[in-house]
């Protein structure tokens, strides 16, 4: 079966049976399994064009055929097309179900139907996913092509959980910004690959995306930029036109409930205390005024790590305070992105009031300044119940007491964390960072670091060897990442991401074995049914054989670099 990501344990019957589904077939759904069903007559349903309409549970020996139907089931001929039931797609939530509330398992029986049981209801909707690639790819449109197409899944029984509880996407909108329906289209996507966190990069030096009611300028001066450099440092170019958006506390709740539904986690971050540089515009108090003329900084409108950071007040904290509460009751998760990385210390040592802080709270540096800060909003998130992620840097200068850490520079933050024992999510630069270009060819459009293929992306492994059983359960997930400064479209979006996020998802799903011994010719032969699917979803995946034409930019250059990427 050519299933991503590959389940853990699937036996295929006879291989020319199979159950048809038809305008008769039934959708039953038991206690938990609503939203399931919901989710499956939108989906499936409109791409066949079948009603799959709602079976009585528990199913009966009518087959579960609706309550009107039913009744009148069992004076009808065998054969009589207006009557006689043609099966049953049973939908189950049952917490017996081995392998973790994620677990799930399908059994297709050519006589009595589907059924699709789900150790929880996230467990039963990934199992719905399943169901769904086993339809085949015309199963992902929206709408049928063939009224007289026969729908079949094969005759089999599988058994699957996750590896991971955290299967992460960042998708970074603070660079270029993407309308709220790219968003969800995201959200879409990631849930056909059973990836379950949406970490969105809402703040940074080039724009602010998330609307604080207390603090408006933050979008009104923040949530634009006059002009966009096109391409890296090196590159001549410039987009002139004004670049901005932002989110409105609706949509982030829109956001938030439709990833809900599909029972994804939508992970905010919030820059602190660099990558602030949108803020400081808006506000200029925030930043080191005594240092630079922070009222004449604009939102930045170029790339690269910026020296224009927080100052270390009790007024930036306050504010910060605010803006997180805010945050807390738009995004209900455990988990608050911070960032804390790429902080440049050059203001603070030159800041008369940065140094009388350092001295004021008896710290050795400008190192543990910076992690008096992560430490304090640390604290402030575990006193509301919630926990602090931040990027590796937070290490530096001390790790607060309850952070768990993004490994982005490679392991060895990531296996610093773990030993020391905090979560830790695996998402090293060298391995899934998706801006890193996909082949050494010169179409590839502003190429960036080093080549990293399909391949490479298929054989990551987040937990490293060195850690002892005891420090690898602290590696709590994986996480793909994808930083969108030459990513100014959802095209482009689309064409750096795929086919390369297929790999990820199976990566952080299934237990695969060590990545030298991964069959990576089993992977590529079903990657080709997957493409169809791609194709029926509409993404502009980055095809096999190189760009195509319209996927190329000439004349941008971009900053590649030769060989394969040092592993820390």
């Amino acid at each position: 079966m050519d299933l991503i990501p590959t389940p853990t344990h699937t036996t295929a019957y006879d291989p020319g049976a199979g159950f048809a589904l038809t305008p008769r077939t039934v959708l039953a759904a038991g206690p938990g399994a609503e939203d399931t069903a919901q989710w499956l007559r939108a989906t499936v349903g409109a791409a066949t064009g079948l009603p799959l309409a709602p079976g009585e549970w528990p199913v009966t020996a009518s087959a579960g055929l609706p309550r009107s139907a039913s009744a009148s089931a069992a004076g009808t001929a065998a054969g009589s097309p207006s009557g006689a039931p043609a099966g049953v797609v049973r939908l189950a939530v049952d917490e017996t179900v081995p392998g973790g509330p994620e677990a799930y398992r399908i059994t297709v029986d050519p006589a009595s139907g589907v059924r699709i049981t789900g150790a929880s209801p996230a467990g039963l909707f990934w199992g719905a996913q399943t169901f769904r690639q086993l339809l085949g790819p015309e199963a992902f449109r929206r709408a049928p092509t063939d009224a007289a197409r026969a729908w079949r899944v094969p005759a089999c029984h599988l058994t699957d959980a996750p590896r991971f509880g955290w299967r992460g996407f960042m998708l970074d909108v603070a660079r270029h910004f993407m309308p709220k329906d790219v968003v969800l289209r995201y959200v879409d996507l990631m849930a056909a690959h059973k990836l379950n966190v949406l970490h969105l990069h809402l703040t940074d030096d080039q724009g602010w995306r998330v609307e604080i009611r207390r603090y408006p300028k933050l979008t009104e001066v923040g949530g634009w930029r006059e002009r966009t450099k096109v391409g890296l440092r090196e590159s001549p170019l410039w987009d002139e036109r004004p670049h901005g958006g932002y989110y409105t506390q609706d949509d982030i709740r829109e956001i938030v409930a439709y990833a809900a539904r599909r029972h994804i986690t939508v992970v905010p971050e919030i820059d602190i205390p660099g990558h602030s540089q949108a803020a400081i515009a808006a506000y200029p108090d925030l930043g080191n005024s005594d240092v630079v003329d922070t009222e004449a900084l604009g939102v930045l409108t170029k790339w690269g790590v910026n020296p224009n950071v927080l100052a270390p007040t009790e007024q930036m904290i306050a504010f910060y305070e605010d803006v997180l509460t805010e945050i807390l009751e738009l995004f209900p998760g455990t988990f608050v992105h911070v960032g804390g990385d790429e902080c440049p210390k050059d203001q603070w040592r030159a800041s008369g009031i940065a140094q009388a802080r350092i001295k004021e709270l008896d710290l050795a540096d400008e190192h543990e300044l910076q992690s008096w800060i992560i430490r304090h909003f640390d604290a402030w998130l575990a006193e509301r119940g919630r926990r602090l992620i931040g990027w590796d840097e937070i290490l530096e200068g001390g790790l607060a007491p309850g952070a768990a850490v993004a490994s982005w520079r490679g392991y060895a933050g990531g296996i610093a964390a773990a030993r020391a024992g905090h979560d830790v999510v695996m998402c090293p630069e060298s391995h899934v960072y998706l801006d890193w270009r996909q082949s050494a060819d010169p179409d590839e459009p502003v190429p960036i670091a080093h080549v990293r293929t399909l391949e490479d992306v298929y054989r990551f492994e987040p937990v490293p060897a060195e850690l002892t059983a005891e420090e690898a359960r602290r590696v709590i997930g994986t996480q793909a990442n994808a930083w969108t400064e030459v990513m100014d479209s959802v095209r482009v979006v689309d064409y750096m991401v795929f086919p390369r996020l297929a790999a990820f998802a199976e990566v952080a799903w299934s237990a695969l074995p060590a990545p030298a011994d991964r069959d990576w010719a089993d992977f590529e032969r079903r990657m080709a049914a997957h493409y169809a699917r791609l194709d029926a979803l509409g993404v502009e995946y980055r095809p096999a054989a190189g760009p195509r034409p319209w996927q190329r930019r000439p004349g941008v250059v971009g900053r590649p670099k030769e060989g394969p990427p040092p592993i820390r």
